[in-house]
Order: C-alpha cells, then sequence, then structure tokens
C-alpha cells in the first residue's frame, strides 16, 4: 500500500470513529499537548481525563506553571504516580517561561527535561501541526503488526524499523489528524488483546495480523470495489487481482507468505 493511502485510509476511519471526545483534542495547543502526553506516559486515557481537566483549570498556561511551587503541581498530580514526570515538567515550564515560547524543533524540544523523541513528535504534529513521526505505544502496535515487524519493540534494531515506518507513513499534511487517528487506531481496533479486525482501515488483507477466525469480507473491500473476480484461494491465501493492478506482485508475495503464519 501505498503511503499516501496508507495516511488517508486512516485519516478516512478517524473522521467517523476517531475519539474526538478527550479533551486535549478540542482547544488545541502545544502546551496542552505537551502535558496531556506527559500525562499518557505509563496511563490509561480514561484514567488522565479528570486529571488533564483540573491540572489545566489551575495551570492554564506555561507560564501559571512555571511559577508554581512544585508541591502545589504535585498536589495537582497526585493519584497519577510516575512523580519524576510531574518534576520534570516543571523544570522544563520553567526553561520554557524563561525562553518565552515552547519550541518547534525536534531538538530543542527533546533536550528540555521529561521529553523524548515521541513526546516532542506529538507535540510538533498535533500542538504546531508539523510533520513529524511519533512512536508510542499504540503506533509500535499498529506499525509492527501491519507490516509483521517481530522482535521486542525496545530491542534497538526493532525501535529503528519501527521509527522508520512511522516517519515513511506520516504525511506532509493534515499532521494534526494524522497523529491522533493513528494513536486512536491503536487504543481502540488494534488492540493489545483481541484487535478489532473488522473494523480496522487498512484491512485485513493487507495486513500481516489476520485473525484466523475473521472472514474477509470482499463485498465491503475497498481494494475490490467494482473487481468482478473477487479472487481468493486456499482460505486467507491472497491471489492478486489483474482489474486492480496497484497491488502488484509484490503485494500477492507479501501476503502469501504470511498465509500460514499462527496469532
Amino acid at each position: 500500500m501505498q503511503n499516501s493511502v496508507f495516511s488517508s485510509r486512516v485519516l478516512r476511519w478517524a473522521s467517523s470513529s476517531g475519539r474526538g471526545y478527550l479533551p486535549w483534542q478540542t482547544d488545541i495547543t502545544p502546551y496542552r499537548v505537551w502535558v496531556s502526553e506527559i500525562m499518557l506516559q505509563q496511563t490509561r486515557a480514561e484514567t488522565v481525563i479528570p486529571y488533564f481537566e483540573k491540572f489545566i483549570q489551575r495551570f492554564p498556561e506555561i507560564r501559571d506553571l512555571a511559577d508554581a511551587p512544585i508541591d502545589t503541581i504535585l498536589f495537582h498530580w497526585s493519584g497519577l504516580g510516575y512523580y519524576a514526570r510531574a518534576r520534570n515538567l516543571h523544570k522544563a515550564a520553567s526553561i520554557v517561561a524563561a525562553q518565552g515560547s515552547l519550541p518547534d524543533t525536534l531538538e530543542e524540544l527533546c533536550n528540555l527535561p521529561g521529553i523524548g523523541r515521541s513526546t516532542a513528535g506529538a507535540i510538533l504534529s498535533i500542538g504546531f501541526d508539523m510533520p513529524a513521526p511519533i512512536l508510542d505505544g499504540n503506533v509500535k502496535r499498529v506499525l509492527a503488526r501491519y507490516r509483521g515487524v517481530e522482535g521486542w519493540p525496545g530491542a534497538s534494531k526493532v525501535n529503528r524499523q519501527l521509527w522508520e515506518l512511522s516517519a515513511q507513513y506520516t504525511p506532509q499534511r493534515r499532521n494534526r489528524a494524522y497523529t491522533q487517528a493513528i494513536m486512536d487506531l491503536g487504543a481502540t481496533v488494534c488492540t493489545p488483546r483481541k484487535p478489532r479486525c473488522d473494523c480496522c482501515p487498512l484491512t485485513v488483507s493487507w495486513c500481516f495480523y489476520p485473525l484466523p477466525s475473521l472472514a474477509i469480507r470482499w463485498d465491503c473491500c475497498p481494494l475490490a470495489i467494482r473487481c468482478d473476480s473477487y479472487p481468493l484461494a486456499d482460505g486467507y491465501k491472497f491471489v492478486s487481482c489483474p482489474k486492480l493492478p496497484s497491488l502488484g506482485p509484490a503485494s500477492t508475495d507479501r501476503f502469501e507468505a504470511n498465509s500460514s503464519r499462527t496469532y
């Protein structure tokens, strides 16, 4: 699947099925994105929602956070755990307040306490609407399954490969919407257990993670629209359709090579 097709399908899915109700997805600013990304580290979105709302109400701007005593910040963080996140947030806010504004480059953001490459990418793409890849746990899972990347994501070789894929599929436009969309896809559809492959916009015929019990709905598949032959053989073994030349031999080889895998 072409990179542009990948991102357009994820975006199309998000327009009707994304989590647009999360509080950090409205009134978007780089600061609000930053706070939400720090809170979401090691913590589920449902848990973060009330803490984020109260935190932003108490510290609506970076200057408010920088000027507050650390004890006050820790009080409003109480219950979220991993308190080093709050301390680093305060340290970084003090630096940013002295500089005047939150940086809009990857290097400058990564120099701030508590901000790594993926968090910086989220701030740039969602907060500033700039093209920047991210690789949080949800995105790792989507990309690893989609491209059949094996191994522990924390291993340097695997992590490097996933970063390359994330950069490859990151579009040059609609960055804010795309980044939120692919995170939502991993959180609600491509879940760690019992993924909802039947709801996935990437379709089972393109993904390395087909569930053996999933029936392929060729009548609903956008790759088979207006195609008379609906090719299907040997269970999930995909046979390229001559009326859809864009699939090409590589796509056929890719799916056949993985049709017998057990998940």
